[in-house]
């Protein structure tokens, strides 16, 4: 019994290949969608309405500050988008082989949901946070002098923030970025691959390689829903993160009080601020990244699995 059973497991990509197919999908991801990432968090820090809306934002930032202004803070988004994905894809890939049925080695929706969640966790405490903290510092300053500006590049804003805010200050707004990508995770896993079956009749390990196509429509589908359900998490993350000692106390004290300030000041609507470029943002990205990791599973099932498609 133990002997067919084991016959019936179909064999794995290991997590390292999941992750160095995670790390190359980000790096494409991030230089392709840099300039909307800008657009969403100058969004999100307009509190006054000096922006009316996401292409009126762009067009001001490209006449105000030159068109290079749109990859402000690239090199911290590659890094972290790369170490992101290659963390994500990776400790997914262990999580789902601890849930996994010992017997059959089949993964439940409830196991892929856990394993999805536990990623996001642990790439928004190890990864997401400290980054997200120096982009949205280096987006959020205005000008064309740098030598006008606070932060003259991504260390040096890493090191400004540790000297005046302690090293903490790199994990400013955890707790609700812990949410967002726990959330986010645990859909887009489940999602992504609900909707290769469903759409394609495509189950890890078959052998299948799907078309980019058909990836980017699998990795768009999944990649809807997070931001909906999460924009709240998002808009307060970002508030957290943007917020300085300097001149005085800070405005928000943790995530339930934002959240609860925000509403008071701005109006409900104002917790899902951003959200169309969110959208525009992370369905595309996803899109893109899956493209390029299902291509590089896909060759390491055929190459050295020796996995024919069924």
């Amino acid at each position: 019994m133990s002997q067919e059973s084991s016959n019936d497991k179909k064999p794995t990509i290991p997590p390292y290949m999941k992750a160095i197919s995670g790390s190359l999908g980000g790096a494409v991801e991030a230089s392709c969608l840099q300039p909307i990432d800008v657009i969403k968090t100058r969004l999100q820090l307009d509190r006054s309405g000096n922006y009316k809306g996401i292409i009126h934002c762009g067009s001001t930032i490209v006449r105000t500050e030159g068109v290079r202004a749109l990859w402000k803070g690239l090199t911290p988004f590659a890094t972290h988008l790369t170490l992101k994905y290659a963390l994500r894809m990776g400790s997914n890939a262990v999580f789902q082989s601890a849930f996994k049925d010992s017997e059959t080695g089949k993964l439940s929706n409830h196991g892929r949901l856990m394993s999805g969640f536990g990623a996001g966790v642990l790439e928004a405490l190890a990864i997401v946070t400290p980054f997200e903290v120096v982009k949205i510092r280096l987006q959020q300053q205005k000008g064309l002098s740098p030598e006008l500006l606070k932060y003259k590049g991504p260390i040096h804003c890493a090191r400004t923030i540790i000297r005046e805010e302690g090293v903490l200050g790199l994990w400013a707004g955890a707790a609700p970025t812990v949410m967002r990508n726990g959330t986010n995770q645990a859909a887009m896993f489940t999602a992504k691959n609900a909707f290769d079956v469903l759409l394609w009749k495509k189950h890890e390990g078959d052998g299948r390689v799907l078309q980019p196509w058909q990836s980017m429509i699998s990795g768009f589908l999944a990649g809807t829903a997070g931001p909906v359900c999460t924009g709240p998490f998002d808009v307060v993350k970002t508030r957290l993160m943007a917020q300085s000692r300097e001149g005085g106390e800070l405005k928000y004290k943790g995530m339930v009080h934002a959240i609860r300030t925000i509403y008071a000041e701005e109006g409900l609507l104002a917790l899902w601020k951003g959200l169309l470029p969110r959208l525009m943002r992370i369905p595309p990205g996803q899109a893109i990244m899956w493209a390029v990791a299902d291509q590089i599973i896909g060759l390491y099932e055929r190459r050295y699995l020796r996995i024919a498609p069924s």
